[in-house]
Parts: C-alpha cells; structure tokens; sequence
C-alpha cells in the first residue's frame, strides 16, 4: 500500500512540475497558453529634419528605455541611407546617433520602433535622485518675491511633495494671479516653471517628455512633463492638470536635463512623431523576444526551422501513446501491434485523412496478397519478413509514381510510412489470419485504423500543436497520465456488457 501511495505521489509531483515549468516559461518568455492571440504593438517613428551646412554631420536623438511604464521596446531601426547609425548608452540614457563625413541641404532622417503594451506598473520609479536634480536657477528680484509668496501659499495648504505639487499647479492655472503671470512672462513652459519653484522648496525633480499615441496621427511632439521625488520614488505630473501617474496612451520618450535632439553640422533641426497601432500574433513576439532567461536559450524556437519542424511532430508523439493507451487499456480496443496507430497517425499528418487512409489500407491489402504467395514457399521468419520489406518499398514506390502520374500529390509523402512496420504488420495478420481467421485481422486492423484516427484528430487540434510545441514539459503531465492508466486492473469499457449478466446474481 505504501509502495503504490509513493508510486502515485511521485506522478503528481511529475504533474505539477510540467504545470509549473510551463507557468514558469509563459512568464520569461510570455509565450501564451493559447493558439491564435494577438497583442496590440505600436509602430512609432521619429523623423529628424535639418539643414545640413556641407561640413561633417552629427545627429544625437534620445530614445525611450527597453522598458518603460506600460510598454515594452519589441524592435528598433533606423532608415538613414548614407549615414552611419548607431545606438549608444550614456549615463542611463539611451540615444541614437547618425554621422555623416559631408552632407549638403536638407536632411531627413528615420527612427522607428515598435513597442508592445505591458501590465508593468504606471505610477512610479524607485530610482534614487541624482545629483544636480534639484532645480536651483536664480531670477531678479521681482521674480524672486513673486515666487516666494506663491510656494509660501502652497506650502499653506499642503503637506506633502505631492500636495505641494498640486497646489503649484492650481496657483500657476490661476488666470488672476499677478505673481505667476510675473513668473510665466520669463519661463519658457510650465513644466520648467514648476521644476523651478519645486526646486526652490526643495523637492528634486527631473524633466519627462512624453508622447501621447493615437492611432494613425502624424507629425505629433513630445510634451513636456515634470517628476518629483517624494523621498520613496518619483511620480510624473502632468504640469498643466496636476494629474500623477503616467496615462496608459503616454509613452515616456525622454528623461533627464539632456536635450532630447542635438545636431551638429546642420542648422534648423526639429524632430516630430509619426505612429500607428498594429496587432501580432504573440506567439511570433515571444520567438523574437531578446531574453537571456534559460527557457530562451534552451528553447526548441533556438534550432534551426528544419529541426524545428522534426520537433513539432516528435513532440505529438507522447499526445498519440496516450490516446492508444486509453483505447486499449480503459476502452478495451484491440489493435495490430501496441503503438502502430501512433505511426499511422503522425503519417496521416503528413497527408491527410482520406489519402492516409486509402494508401495505408491499399498498401496492407497488397501486402497481405503477396505475403500468402510467400506463405507457400515455406520460408524462414526472418527471410520472409525481409521479402516483405522489399516489397513494401516496390508497392510504395508504385504507388507515388502512379498517384503524381495522375496529379495526386499526397502520394509521394507516403514514404513517411515506417517500411519496416508495415511489413511486420502484414506479417502478423497474415499469422492472425491462419490461426483465427479473416473476421479476426478485419477486427484488430480496424480497431487501429480507428485508434489511429482519433490519435490524428488529437493531434492535428490546433490547440495540442501549439502547446506541445511551444511547452514540451508538458508531456510530463501525459507521461503521469499513462503511468496512472497502466496501474489500472479493473473491467474495460468493452467488457461491461460482456459481464453485465454477473451483476444480475
């Protein structure tokens, strides 16, 4: 009793490790558990216009991290003919740079990436304040007094970085109030006039450009936004409404004091925004996906496409040993051989049903004729089997020349069939028809010409394909299963009317 409570606790530890290995590989790679989803990618470019003086030229742009609040970079490229591009990475910040030896007139250049929409969290960073974050800039002494008794009001009325925050807002949307009028008629937006006076309080902050994403808009800019650090993390505000957090369409380009286009060799450089949504099966962004995790690494999607293809039907077999261990153990169905109908219908996924079937069936048929010819001159076992290969490989051979002859195509994949099993299956019929007869090899050949049909209509389900293929620990779980099923004693689905009489007693 022990021994068989072990042998069942040991298959549902097999069960959950598949379940979880699964759960595990859907996480790092976001491959999903279903065929067919999709996920909404945004294609944003960034075109640079100048004019170029004739001299060396070189264009710096900044770009949006890897990851950011509510997206994620999927693919980035530039579109520059006769420039060098690179991407470089300085201080944290991201930025694209295009040098050209010598450039004349009007210059264009693309920047274009695809970002894909996350669930990661919108309302902050814990990034600790950098040095000089704080905004410390000097003004005349009316200035000085007007935004002296603007914060002193805030301060009033509130009791948090936050608080404050919103209470600057309120005061510089304030039409009537001649202290922030003051203050605006030498600030260049509101964004930096707010990073200004939260300075002035002692609240470090850091200037966002963001962009907000509607589908199918053209020439849009980046919007000045503002982030204070409230001594946990740093929450970006909307300057004009007062509003924290980062909205779901606003994608946050630009971070820092560094400006966001720097060309040099040109003049009258400006940069604006072109973006479209788009919708990609996720199945395809998780292939592409640059993950360092070991599912990633390790993944059949790693080999080439012709080994891929071997696996994603390597991979149906353990899904087709079920169904026939289910048939024979649970059901009580007889077949020819124990896993023929596995092979039958992994070859019949290399037809289809009805060619599969036709050709199988004819293929035996034959088989079964010439080996009663064989049968008469009394050879040895092993010789007679050998013939029978020879034969196979003639009648299968026929049979492709004969059906492309006629324009059927699905009879050259026939070569597909195990050669070697299908003549020991003629062989074994053909001992099944000496000893019980034709009802007999009539009743196992349909019994796995059936079996081999309900493996095949498991295992071309769209569903099976995918999660076989995209998740192969999985098997683990049919792995228990079989093992379960092989621990079963009891009465087959077929006997039960058999015995039904035993029950009236």
């Amino acid at each position: 009793m022990n021994q068989k409570r072990t042998f069942f606790t040991i298959l549902v530890l097999m069960a959950l490790a598949g379940i979880l290995i699964a759960v595990l590989r859907h996480i790092a790679t976001g491959t999903p558990y279903l065929p067919g989803q999709e996920r909404s990618v945004w294609l944003v470019e960034a075109r640079i216009d100048f004019e170029a003086d004739g001299g060396p030229v070189t264009a710096s742009l900044s770009l949006p991290d890897a990851k950011m609040p509510g997206f994620e970079l999927y693919q980035e490229q530039a579109a520059s003919p006769g420039y060098g591009f690179v991407i470089l990475t300085e201080n944290g910040n991201r930025r694209a740079q295009w040098t050209k030896r010598e450039a004349q007139g009007a210059q264009s250049l693309y920047y274009s990436a695809q970002l894909v929409e996350t669930d990661s969290d919108s309302t902050g960073s814990a990034d600790e304040p950098g040095i000089g974050e704080t905004q410390l800039d000097y003004w005349e002494e009316a200035q000085e007094l007007a935004a002296s008794e603007v914060l002193d009001r805030a301060r009033a009325t509130s009791s948090s970085p936050e608080s404050l925050t919103r209470e600057l807002v309120k005061s510089l949307n304030s039409p009537e109030s001649q202290n922030t009028a003051l203050l605006r008629s030498n600030t260049g937006s509101q964004a930096e006039l707010l990073m200004h006076l939260l300075g002035r309080a002692g609240i470090a902050t850091r200037s966002v450009m963001g962009l907000y994403l509607e589908d199918a808009r053209r020439r849009q800019t980046l919007t000045p936004m503002v982030e204070i650090y409230t001594g946990e993390q740093w929450l970006l505000v909307n300057p004009v409404s007062g509003e924290f957090g980062v909205p779901p369409n606003l994608l946050l380009w630009h971070r820092g004091g560094v400006s966001v286009l720097d060309v040099s060799g040109g003049s009258k450089s400006r940069v604006h925004f072109s973006m479209i949504r788009q919708t990609v099966p996720a199945v395809q962004l998780a292939q592409v996906k640059d993950s360092d995790s070991l599912f990633t690494r390790l993944g059949v999607q790693r080999l080439p496409i012709e080994e891929q293809s071997m696996f994603k039907l390597l991979l149906l077999l353990p899904l087709g040993a079920a169904v026939v261990v289910f048939m024979r153990v649970i059901i009580g169905l007889k077949t020819s051989g124990t896993f023929m109908p596995v092979l039958i219908a992994l070859a019949f996924l290399q037809t289809s049903l009805v060619a599969g079937l036709t050709s199988f069936v004819l293929i035996v048929a034959a088989g079964l004729a010439l080996r009663s010819y064989l049968s008469r001159l009394n050879l040895l076992l092993v010789s007679r089997i050998a013939t029978l290969i020879v034969l196979v490989v003639f009648m299968i051979s026929a049979f492709s020349i004969i059906g492309y002859q006629l324009g059927f195509s699905t009879g050259m994949t026939i070569t597909f069939f195990p050669m070697i099993i299908i003549a020991w299956t003629i062989e074994r019929m053909s001992i099944l028809w000496e000893e019980d007869g034709p009802s007999e090899v009539v009743r196992q050949g349909g019994g796995s010409l059936l079996v081999a049909v309900l493996a095949y209509l498991m295992m071309q389900m769209p569903i099976f394909v995918h999660l076989t293929f995209n998740f192969p620990e999985l098997n683990l779980v049919l792995l228990a299963c079989i093992l379960a099923m092989g621990q079963y004693t009891g009465y087959k689905l077929s006997e039960l009317r058999r015995f039904r009489a035993m029950d009236d007693l």
